[in-house]
């Protein structure tokens, strides 16, 4: 249960940080589809562990297998069955937490919730498993074609980008590790975390996404509004505490004659405070929101917690962690919109005739 995401377009993953592999099931995937396995792959190449010293150094292929849903490179419409080997698990560094909890993350909760836990790198509750989402991202953004999905990191700590939207060159956005797409505000939010790092401590970012060429019509009222089920796909990510799109909680110091979005001549907008969405389905503007990504539960320092018995103990934090995950993060944003947008798009074909 809750291990399944999407109606239509359909993805279950399975799988723990350190067991022997994670993987995951895509169902509804359009048969004839001509599948870039390259394109795949570079995705998982940017979520992947190890890539750049502001991240984890935990060093994993990330090599995708695809077992069955497949043939002479297209998809045949049956389930698509693919798997991720765990290559470089180091459980031994987690033997310190085996009988205690770390502040603010999973482990209490899970182990009241099963009775029973794998407290190796979180287990199910890490967010290794997260890769089985690019994966399926990677595929609904080849079956999306027209619909470009950019994200990156906008903010990190007190750091943030302040380039409007419109005036951002994505084609920036990979052009550092922090994937800020302005040079000189990557270059602080970089220093920032290697600061952190080296304290031992967290911090955390926001990563803003922007989705065009989206048809009008996407979205599902009442209860499955388009808004509501990228929220729903934002917030199933580990460590996200935050989502708006569109004004946002800015829109709330607005007047009405101030927020209803403006038009030109053409059929352009001078505004789009909707951020593409009205009554819950897409307008055809570009869909953008913001995602809050908090500080990492897991500190490289000392800390006081409790253990199973109720103990108050203090640990010494260490293993291999990312001091800020937003950048790693960003392609998973991506691939989520994109699992929505994929699974709303065989909604919509249902909604009329014709």
């Amino acid at each position: 249960m809750g291990n399944t995401f999407g109606k239509l377009f359909k993805l279950t993953t399975y799988g723990e940080s350190h067991g022997i592999a994670i993987g995951g099931i895509l169902e509804g995937c359009p048969a004839g589809l001509e599948l870039d396995l390259d394109a795949i792959q570079e995705q998982m190449a940017r979520r992947k562990p190890g890539q750049s010293a502001i991240v984890t150094q935990r060093k994993e292929a990330d090599q995708v297998i695809i077992h069955s849903g497949v043939f002479e490179g297209r998809t045949t419409g049956t389930p698509i069955g693919f798997v991720i080997e765990n290559t470089n698990q180091k459980s031994k560094d987690y033997g310190h937490i085996k009988d205690s909890y770390r502040p603010s993350h999973a482990d209490y909760v899970y182990d009241q919730k099963y009775g029973f836990r794998d407290y190796r790198g979180g287990g199910r509750s890490s967010a290794r498993e997260t890769a089985c989402r690019v994966v399926g991202g990677a595929i609904a953004r080849q079956f999306l074609k027209d619909i470009s999905i950019h994200a990156f990191v906008s903010q990190v700590g007190t750091v943030g980008l302040e380039i409007p939207l419109n005036e951002i060159d994505y084609s920036r956005i990979e052009s550092n590790p922090v994937r800020c797409p302005d040079a000189p505000t990557a270059a602080k939010m970089e220093e920032l975390i290697k600061k952190v790092r080296k304290e031992g401590d967290t911090i955390g970012g926001v990563i803003s996404c922007v989705i065009r060429n989206v048809p009008v019509g996407l979205g599902e009222p009442v209860f499955d509004k388009l808004h509501a089920e990228l929220g729903k796909a934002m917030l199933s990510i580990n460590a996200v505490k935050g989502f708006e799109y569109g004004s946002g909680f800015r829109g709330v110091t607005m007047k009405g004659s101030e927020h209803n979005d403006r038009y030109n001549p053409d059929g352009t907008t001078q505004t789009n405070n909707s951020g593409g969405v009205q009554g819950g389905i897409s307008n055809g503007m570009d869909i953008y929101f913001n995602v809050a990504f908090k500080p990492v539960a897991t500190l490289i320092q000392s800390y006081e917690t409790i253990d199973k018995e109720g103990n108050e103990v203090e640990v010494q934090g260490k293993g291999r962690h990312d001091p800020c995950v937003v950048p790693r993060a960003v392609p998973i944003v991506e691939a989520m919109a994109a699992l929505v947008l994929a699974d709303y798009t065989l909604l919509a074909r249902t909604n009329k005739m014709g």
